[in-house]
């Protein structure tokens, strides 16, 4: 069976990453880490329940989905930037026979594969400290933060195709990750938020990703999953098309 034309992008950037495996997860898992422990119990010790649950317990999904969104983003925006602008890896690339759409959906199941890594070890750490309520249903996590993860990827190359340079991945940040986090149901169910602002962060799509994976955690299935699961494919394809136009605009100057 012949390989996917992208999977040699796919290879090449696990092999680099692979030299560096160590210090790259312990980067990506440090933050969720030290949020879902620092928070889940210092905060936790403060609260009776969050929804019924303890905070914890509550905490767990949401840092899953927001350790699989720093992921992807990380890796399609400075990881990607340096490979296209930088170290002008994507130019030797477009010098075989692979084409740019091939490129770019290599660093798209890149990223979604290293955002499915970065979800895996948060679940263990589910695991680890039982917050789960059914093992069985928890391993519906897995593709829940692979599909997260697809999503933000398709998102972030669509950004990383418009970055004149690093510092404009700041902005990225600031307008757009760190509102979905905060208002996206990570710390706090949306229903504590005023209606107007709830109503908008049910459009977000770190939203859609906790609506599926709190549910998972605390051993039910998830409302409207088909829906939740749908907006996040759109997004990630909606933002990979926009990320293929747009590169190749800026590649043809």
């Amino acid at each position: 069976m012949t390989e996917p034309r992208w999977f040699p992008v796919w290879r090449r950037n696990f092999l680099v990453w692979k030299k560096l495996a160590i210090p790259s997860m312990l980067g990506n898992l440090a933050d969720p880490l030290l949020y879902m422990l620092g928070l889940g119990y210092g905060l936790g010790g403060l609260l009776q329940s969050v929804d019924g649950v303890p905070y914890l317990h509550f905490l767990a999904a949401g840092m899953l989905c927001y350790s699989v969104t720093n992921s992807s983003t990380f890796e399609t925006l400075y990881s990607a930037f340096s490979r296209m602008h930088v170290q002008k890896t994507w130019e030797a690339i477009l010098n075989t026979p692979l084409g740019l759409r091939d490129v770019l959906l290599g660093e798209l199941a890149w990223a979604s594969s290293k955002a499915l890594l970065s979800g895996a070890a948060i679940l263990l750490v589910i695991w680890g400290l039982g917050l789960q309520a059914d093992f069985v249903l928890s391993l519906a996590l897995i593709p829940v933060a692979l599909l997260t993860g697809f999503c933000f990827a398709g998102l972030g190359l669509a950004v990383n195709a418009v970055s004149p340079n690093y510092d404009f991945f700041l902005y990225y940040f600031t307008l757009a990750i760190t509102p979905m986090v905060l208002l996206g149901g990570v710390f706090y169910p949306p229903s504590a938020l005023p209606a107007w602002l709830a109503a908008g962060a049910a459009w977000l799509p770190l939203t859609h990703a906790i609506e599926l994976a709190r549910p998972l955690v605390l051993g039910h299935w998830p409302d409207r999953p088909l829906w939740h699961g749908v907006v996040l494919l759109l997004y990630g394809v909606a933002g990979f098309t926009a990320a293929l136009g747009l590169t190749r605009r800026r590649l043809l100057r």
